[in-house]
């Protein structure tokens, strides 16, 4: 709303409470003092009435004659509360009155005092006004109807209303001379108070005039000019922080003395897994102990030790500084891929360390017999041939180490072709013929004519399935049976082996593709196996864009199910 107008509604709304108030001011003080004259008059009438009802008076003729003369309702009571005479009521109907000795004004009169009292008449059905005084033979009370009373207060509050209406007229046309002299600067000013906060800092005021709106056009002035400097310089250190704060690596987070985040960057929202926008309360950061003990530790101005938290799953350096302004600085360093890789470091030297060291120990302790011992020439071919199966096992497990480091880093790349699954499972199963033999196990072919061919790389598929039948081989015992499938599936085609063989327990099964991973390390070292034959399928397969799954029951035997999508996507 305007100024004009609103000068208007507001002088027209106190103008309309001042005349509302005093015509109820006036019409309670008025009703006020109309009841205590009438009270006043109404206790004269009612002691020439009492001093009339003597012993040998008719109280109904004097009832009737005194209600006539007055006006009003007289009525005469003895002192047990019997109505003896009414002006209103005769004969029977008077008779048939109730009792009054529990009126109050009955109750005052017969105490001596005056009785007043208004409320709604039981027997004629209006609003009276009461007063009873004591008489010689019992109490004597006059009654009139209130809405005498009511009339005439009407009267007043209408003429109140009308000098408001008049008054409220003439104000308003003195508000509308004024607010239009008052109303043009303003509206100017507001114009460019509007333009200065829209960010258009070079709007200025015209206005030029003595009194107190040319000094608010000359602060407005000032104003301007010093929010335009003010604002440059704002600007230009808001843009050298902003540069700072995305180009760290780490995780920064201010809260400031409100407990309200003012700063948050990128890398801090991924490590914290937040996305509102700041500001926002401190209480909406993860409620990690360490981090509320640092965050409340800056708060009272104590600067906290570089310290490792988990947040999500991640593990992050925490290191929190207080502010000046009583505010916090966290900072958030994520560790995650250093720890991983240390241990990943660790864990690979302690696996290859223990792979190599029982081949490395028969050799050595062969080779040292052979040159210190001259034994017989059965018992050294038997050195020979355990020194070269060791040699043999030590070559496998360096060759499987190279691939799998080759497929990691990226340097090999599949090279899809159309594939006939029938003749690359034909070719797989020739090589495995004599170790199933040997076995006592079956090897079989189970290719679905709906998925007997692939757009995949020729020579990962037969080391796909090398390693898969070579480790199904080496977990079946005689008499079982291994077979190599394939079929259709929803994401494409399914290239597996199943075998019958000692199955693995489910808490094993989530981490048979890790490098080195073994269920029975003992067996599977017995077997020959370098414990990398899984991780290398993993690792070919998602190479080609497809995902492999192991499906087990302990004793019942061990799928294992590489799906291809049916055109490649090869990955790096």
């Amino acid at each position: 709303m305007r100024l004009v107008p609103r000068l208007l509604l507001g002088t027209s709304i106190v103008i309309a409470v001042l005349v509302s108030m005093l015509a109820a001011m006036s019409g309670a003080r008025l009703t006020r003092e109309l009841e205590a004259l009438e009270v006043e008059q109404q206790t004269r009438e009612a002691r020439l009435v009492a001093a009339q009802w003597t012993a040998d008076a008719d109280p109904e003729r004097i009832a009737r004659t005194f209600g006539i003369l007055l006006g009003h309702r007289v009525t005469l009571i003895d002192s047990t509360g019997r109505v003896l005479g009414d002006t209103e009521f005769e004969g029977e109907a008077l008779r048939a009155l109730n009792n009054h000795a529990d009126r109050p004004e009955v109750i005052a009169a017969m105490r001596g005092e005056v009785g007043v009292s208004t409320r709604l008449s039981p027997s004629i059905g209006d609003q009276r006004l009461y007063v009873a005084v004591r008489a010689a033979r019992g109490v004597a009370r006059i009654s009139i109807d209130t809405r005498q009373l009511d009339s005439v207060v009407a009267r007043t509050r209408r003429d109140v209303f009308a000098s408001g209406i008049a008054a409220l007229i003439t104000a308003l046309v003195l508000a509308i001379a004024f607010a239009r002299t008052v109303s043009r600067p303003v509206e100017e000013l507001r114009d460019v108070a509007r333009a200065l906060a829209a960010g258009d800092l070079t709007r200025r005021p015209a206005l030029s005039a003595p009194g107190e709106l040319g000094e608010l056009a000359d602060a407005v002035h000032r104003m301007a000019e010093q929010l335009e400097a003010r604002l440059a310089a704002l600007q230009a250190d808001d843009a050298l922080m902003a540069a700072l704060i995305d180009a760290l690596q780490e995780g920064v987070a201010a809260v400031d003395a409100r407990r309200q985040v003012v700063i948050l960057n990128e890398p801090a929202r991924r490590l914290l897994g937040i996305n509102d926008r700041v500001p926002f309360p401190a209480d909406l950061l993860p409620r990690d102990p360490s981090l509320r003990e640092a965050l409340a530790g800056a708060f009272t101005g104590d600067s906290s030790e570089p310290a490792e938290i988990t947040l999500g799953g991640r593990t992050v350096m925490l290191t929190a500084r207080p502010l000046r302004d009583g505010g916090a600085l966290l900072a958030f360093f994520d560790l995650t891929k250093t720890r991983r890789l240390e241990a990943v470091r660790r864990d690979f030297v302690a696996n290859v360390s223990h792979e190599l060291k029982t081949p490395i120990t028969i050799i050595g302790g062969f080779a040292e017999t052979l040159a210190t011992h001259e034994p017989g020439e059965e018992q050294r071919r038997q050195f020979v041939e355990a020194i070269r199966g060791n040699a043999k096992r030590m070559q496998r497990l360096v060759d499987d180490l190279l691939d799998l480091s080759r497929i990691e880093s990226g340097g090999w790349m599949p090279k899809p072709e159309r594939v006939d699954l029938r003749a690359v499972a034909t070719e797989t199963t020739a090589t495995f013929n004599d170790q199933a033999a040997d076995r006592k196990v079956s090897l079989t072919l189970a290719i679905d004519a709906r998925a007997a061919a692939l757009t995949a790389d020729a020579t990962a598929l037969r080391q796909v399935l090398t390693n898969l039948v070579d480790n199904a081989l080496r977990h079946t015992p005689a008499g079982g049976k291994v077979t190599i499938f394939s079929e259709p599936d929803a994401k494409g085609i399914a290239l597996g082996v199943r075998d019958t063989g000692a199955g693995i327990s489910p808490e094993h099964l989530p981490r048979i593709f890790e490098r080195f991973y073994r269920v029975d390390p003992a067996r599977s070292r017995e077997a020959g196996g370098t414990g990398l034959g899984l991780a290398i399928v993993k690792h070919l397969v998602e190479a080609h864009g497809g995902r492999v799954v192991a499906e087990s029951t302990a004793g019942r035997g061990t799928t294992v199910r590489a799906v291809f999508p049916e055109r490649a996507v090869t990955t790096s």
